[in-house]
């Protein structure tokens, strides 16, 4: 059963929500960034990237970075674009798109929750990556963003939530980047609250990492470190960790595709062939069905790949059967012999929401010599290896909608 919390929040005066808002800091790069924050001194981004107002020579992790993203903070606080809340409260954070509405409970989360196994991960992090985010929070001296967490859905959960949204004002609504409608609540009842709380307690085994899993880790660091610096005191800030909570059941992982940047030989060709039976599928893009199918991209032309059925049989279980595990060991393994897709430079990830076009255009545009489109993995998937303790392949999950950054800040000094 897991422990959550209420929390005075740092968040957008109401005027200025849909400036304040970003897009997460890790979806962008530096140069995206500094257009997106043109003629908007109150983007979030300011903080969440800060190395947008110094030098593009400056390297992204250098301490300067981090004393950037304070100094924004503490300006953003003294110009009252960012307050903090007057009592402890939850919050509802509701993302549309496409027609389709996913509603999640703004909360605090425990690290001991997450050192003991009750929110888990499915990926392993890198840790350079993790040591960044630990910068940035203990600079900030908060949670600068959630973390995208899920559970198997609960019909009460579920009934007082949509009840708060039905009979109160809404907080915060606007339209933002990629059309996604944003809309906040703010749970200010302490019996509900309390609800709420006691309903995760007793009725919700485990909270899953659906996104996020550098920030979990980071923020779980800087709660141990603080812990041996300043003590064990269990309602301390650094106890818990800023997140969201979304019912599974209202979630949709998007496939995540590869690209390939090195030269493809007919040795390479020769390898697909001897593991995979090939159907030539035209110009027209062609998108594959099961998690044992892929589509390639080569020279103009889209071609089915199918396992053959003597690899295939020897695969047994979820994980092992999921596209992006299959597509590492009989694809980038055996055929392009890349052993470590997560640091190899010549394979790139393309998120499903840009569409099988986008692959043909790296391709057409010689950024990538070959293209392989995957099928999705499913939430069941992910929460099946999750509880089997075991770990995905890197980039084996793309979420939409994305959570917007600036809307909620954890403050880890007092709270």
């Amino acid at each position: 059963m897991v422990q959550i919390k209420s929390f005075r929040g740092i968040r957008p005066d109401k005027l200025l929500a849909k400036d304040i808002a970003s897009l997460p800091y890790d979806v962008l790069n530096s140069e995206e960034a500094r257009e997106l924050v043109q003629n908007n001194p109150h983007s979030y981004l300011h903080i969440d990237k800060s190395e947008i107002d110094l030098d593009p020579n400056v390297p992204p992790y250098d301490l300067s970075v981090y004393e950037k993203a304070k100094e924004n903070l503490t300006l953003f606080l003294d110009k009252g674009w960012l307050k903090k809340e007057k009592k402890d409260c939850l919050y509802l954070y509701e993302l549309t798109m496409n027609g389709f509405s996913q509603l999640g409970l703004v909360t605090c989360t425990s690290i001991d929750d997450y050192l003991n196994g009750d929110i888990k991960k499915h990926e392993l992090t890198r840790k350079e990556k993790e040591l960044d985010r630990i910068q940035h929070i203990t600079y900030c001296n908060a949670n600068t963003s959630p973390i995208f967490l899920t559970y198997r859905e609960n019909t009460t959960i579920n009934d007082i939530t949509q009840q708060w949204i039905q009979e109160h004002n809404v907080e915060y609504d606007f339209v933002h980047s990629y059309e996604v409608r944003h809309k906040v609540w703010v749970i200010d009842d302490q019996i509900v609250i309390d609800q709420l709380v006691q309903l995760f307690k007793e009725d919700v085994p485990s909270l899953y990492i659906a996104d996020g899993h550098h920030r979990t880790e980071s923020a779980v660091k800087v709660g141990l470190n603080r812990r041996n610096q300043i003590g064990d005191t269990p309602d301390a800030p650094y106890q818990s960790f800023l997140s969201v909570l979304f019912p599974k059941n209202e979630l949709h992982i998007y496939d995540y595709n590869r690209i390939l940047t090195l030269t493809v030989t007919e040795e390479h060709l020769e390898r697909i062939a001897n593991y995979f039976y090939i159907a030539p599928k035209g110009k027209k893009t062609y998108k594959p069905k099961k998690s044992h199918e892929f589509s390639m991209y080569y020279q103009g032309e889209w071609q089915q790949l199918i396992l053959k059925e003597k690899y295939l049989i020897k695969e047994k279980g979820t994980l092992k059967l999921l596209s992006a595990a299959l597509f590492q060991k009989y694809i980038a393994e055996k055929c392009f012999n890349i052993t470590d897709i997560r640091t190899n430079q010549q394979i790139d990830f393309i998120g499903g929401i840009r569409g099988l076009n986008e692959l043909e255009s790296l391709v057409d545009q010689a950024k990538a010599s070959i293209a392989f489109a995957l099928t999705e993995a499913t939430m069941d998937d992910l929460l099946t290896v999750a509880d089997n303790h075991e770990i995905m392949p890197p980039k084996s999950t793309w979420f939409e909608p994305k959570l917007l950054s600036g809307l909620f800040l954890y403050d880890l000094e007092s709270n």
